[in-house]
């Protein structure tokens, strides 16, 4: 779940895009794992980020402790690692940094652009409906009332709005991915170690990047985050002392059934450990997704075990292409359908609060931004074909 144009994303899912007709480009079919999940990712978090949405049940942050933002940064750094060692193409070098450093920058100006558009959509709303409340709104008061600052803020990605700051933490990831590409290459314990070294030190710690101009932190801290990116990075293509544990799938997925299960019971009972009830250094016992706490990450590697193969199982079944086929569209244009999901869920959001609140409002939000998502998936793909 790496957010990417389709260019990157044909890579990084080891699938080849071929334009059949130079007069007529059809969107690919085929159909992977990565981009299959990568999609069901973008589709929980557009509705994960319209709060008390009907239909924010039947995603797997109701039934667990991590969510779709854990799936996601997990499947970005092991797409990162098919990119790394395509077959197609060598990244080495200037060439690796500079498509990766290039990718960063591409990611920036989405995250600049989707920030101004949702600012606008927020004013927008207070004046047709006469609600300057709305204003108030995930964290964007700071602009409409010290707009100088607030714009470097923004600029600088030091001020971040909320269900708009997961970006931020992927344009820091992609920053040092060069490095963690390298730093594999030369050893792959090493870079393990310094992952987990520097996830542990920022838990016991407490360390995190500063907001500004409001006072505050990085919802997202790419100073922990960075640990389950690595993770994925590492186990697409395991060393091969890990990839024989790997081999005995049915007890790692009797194993990742139970953590599931356990996860599963403490969403049931809504129990969550309090922070005057657990030693320090309290992180290591919390559930934070700030500081992804080892609670959260266990429940996400649990449901990647119990998942694994999942979809290779699944072909087989009638109809799978149906809606193995949209979801993998969807994965394959991450960039774009992310940034469009989440003004969708903004406008998801308005709508909840212009309309009376019920079941009917709620399918109108998933009947029209899912097949929104679809068509800007289906637009990009077709779009990048034609130009092929």
């Amino acid at each position: 779940m790496t957010i990417s144009d389709s260019n990157m994303d044909a890579r990084a899912s080891g699938t080849d895009y071929a334009t059949k007709s130079t007069m007529r480009a059809k969107p690919p079919r085929t159909l992977n794992e990565i981009d299959f999940w990568r999609g069901y990712a973008l589709i929980a978090i557009f509705i994960n980020h319209v709060p008390g949405i009907f239909f924010e049940r039947f995603t797997h942050r109701e039934i667990g402790i991590s969510d779709s933002a854990e799936l996601f940064v997990f499947l970005a750094g092991f797409s990162l690692r098919y990119l790394a060692e395509s077959r197609t193409e060598e990244l080495r070098g200037v060439r690796l940094f500079m498509r990766l450093e290039g990718r960063a920058f591409t990611l920036y100006a989405a995250q600049i652009l989707i920030a101004s558009a949702a600012l606008a959509m927020m004013a927008g709303a207070a004046l047709w409906l006469d609600t300057p409340l709305i204003l108030q709104w995930n964290n964007a008061a700071s602009f409409f009332e010290n707009p100088v600052a607030t714009q470097i803020g923004i600029v600088a990605l030091v001020h971040q709005m909320g269900y708009f700051d997961i970006l931020p933490l992927y344009i820091v990831l992609m920053i040092v991915a060069p490095l963690v590409v390298i730093v594999y290459r030369w050893s792959p314990p090493l870079l393990f170690l310094v992952s987990a070294t520097i996830w542990a030190v920022t838990l016991a710690g407490g360390y995190n990047l500063p907001t500004w101009p409001v006072e505050g932190v990085w919802f997202f801290n790419p100073l922990a985050w960075q640990f389950v990116f690595v993770l994925g990075f590492i186990v697409a293509r395991p060393p091969e002392p890990i990839a024989r544990i790997l081999a005995h799938r049915g007890k790692l997925r009797m194993l990742g059934g139970l953590i599931v299960l356990a996860g599963y019971v403490m969403a049931l009972r809504g129990w969550t450990p309090s922070p005057f009830d657990v030693p320090e250094p309290r992180l290591f016992f919390m559930n934070d997704k700030t500081y992804l706490t080892p609670m959260r990450l266990i429940h996400l590697l649990g449901l990647v075990l119990l998942m694994r193969g999942a979809f290779e199982a699944a072909r087989g079944w009638r109809g799978f292409e149906r809606l193995a086929g949209p979801l993998c569209t969807l994965g394959r244009n991450s960039l774009h359908v992310f940034c469009a999901g989440s003004l969708l869920s903004l406008a998801g959001q308005l709508l909840r609060f212009a309309a009376p609140i019920s079941i009917f409002t709620d399918v109108v939000v998933v009947l029209v931004g899912v097949p929104i998502l679809l068509i800007v998936a289906w637009g990009n793909e077709w779009r990048t074909n034609l130009r092929r």
